[in-house]
């Protein structure tokens, strides 16, 4: 059984003039989320990505459908059931959500507080988490001292006081910089592995999901247009919008306008090579032109790595006598896929 559970569910809003259609931010979504997952869901603004998060919570209730936390239907459960399951969730925002006018150790103790526990208590946990997420030193300052960074980082240990069993991190680090995202993203990671917390990545930026999910959403006008493991999304993505999604992140194949300039800047044949986990490498490909005696020159693409498997497209200028460049390309389509513009 998953752990989170959405089925065929739907969040509408009243229409925005009288008489007009329904807003609907979530449409028909079917999603499963196993324990230990680090489940990505991505998308443009007004994709439906942050109202999916607040379905998950139970801070909003859904129109059609039904949202299942380890089998309990939220829109089954009393209020008070509702803060149990609440309880098991943390959150983590875009802004921080800090209180500006607490101390650091006072945020992060902040939930536990709510929850009733003893002082000793809350002083031990608060102490293990600014340990776990590399604060210590900082435990008396205020938000206002912090770098983005550091207010993340204070951010994630609140959000895991309670040990929750589930992370929602909505656009976690859109705010930050490249190099602080980074240390954010390996932070998270640890999240999962060490503590073994499920988590649901929102986010806009395709690089957070080749860093540290396992599964991945492609969510466009309220629906979901493609699911599934991550390295499959990306090597071969199904939908127009994954494809546009994952050429943020390496070089695809040219467009027609892209190979109107390579044809200007280049002689010889355009053909592109496409590489995929368990396909020969590129070495092999290099080396069998070579042994053809054509010439060829990268001109276009870019291989990816995630979590240990290589995919990706180069495109070649080949340069040869047609007869030559033909039985090598009939060679390479023997262990490799490739296509040549014509």
């Amino acid at each position: 059984m998953a752990l989170v559970s959405l089925a065929n569910v739907t969040r509408s809003y009243p229409p925005a003039v009288r008489g007009g259609e329904p807003v609907v931010a979530v449409d028909d979504v079917t999603l499963d989320i196993e324990a230990g997952d680090v489940y990505g869901v991505i998308g443009y603004s007004g994709a439906g990505k942050s109202t999916l998060v607040r379905l998950i919570n139970a801070l909003e209730p859904v129109t059609a459908g039904a949202v299942r936390i380890d089998g309990r239907e939220l829109g089954a459960l009393a209020e008070r059931e509702l803060r149990e399951v609440r309880a098991g969730i943390g959150m983590i925002f875009q802004q921080f959500n800090l209180f500006e006018a607490k101390t650091v150790r006072a945020n992060v103790a902040y939930p536990l507080k709510v929850a009733g526990w003893a002082r000793a208590d809350i002083r031990d946990r608060v102490d293990e988490l600014l340990a776990f997420v590399g604060l210590v030193d900082k435990a008396d300052a205020y938000p206002d001292q912090l770098s983005g960074g550091q207010k993340q980082r204070v951010g994630i240990a609140r959000a895991l006081a309670t040990r929750p069993r589930i992370l929602l991190a909505d656009e976690a680090t859109s705010a930050l910089d490249p190099e602080t995202t980074q240390e954010v993203l390996s932070l998270l990671k640890r999240v999962n592995e060490e503590q073994g917390v499920t988590m649901v990545v929102i986010t806009h930026e395709m690089d957070v999901i080749q860093s540290i999910a396992t599964k991945v959403a492609v969510m466009d006008g309220g629906r979901v247009i493609e699911a599934g493991d991550v390295y499959r999304v990306f090597s071969r993505p199904e939908h127009e919008a994954s494809a546009k999604f994952v050429s943020t992140v390496v070089k695809g194949i040219p467009s027609p306008a892209e190979l109107a300039v390579l044809r200007e800047r280049h002689d010889g044949r355009i053909v592109t090579v496409s590489f995929r986990d368990g396909d020969a490498s590129q070495a092999r490909v290099f080396l069998d032109l070579a042994q053809a005696g054509l010439d060829f020159e990268l001109v276009y693409g870019g291989i990816n790595d995630i979590r240990g498997r290589a995919f990706g497209h180069l495109t070649l200028a080949v340069r040869g006598e047609d007869a030559s460049v033909d039985t090598a390309l009939a060679h390479l389509s023997t262990y490799v896929e490739l296509s040549e513009a014509r």
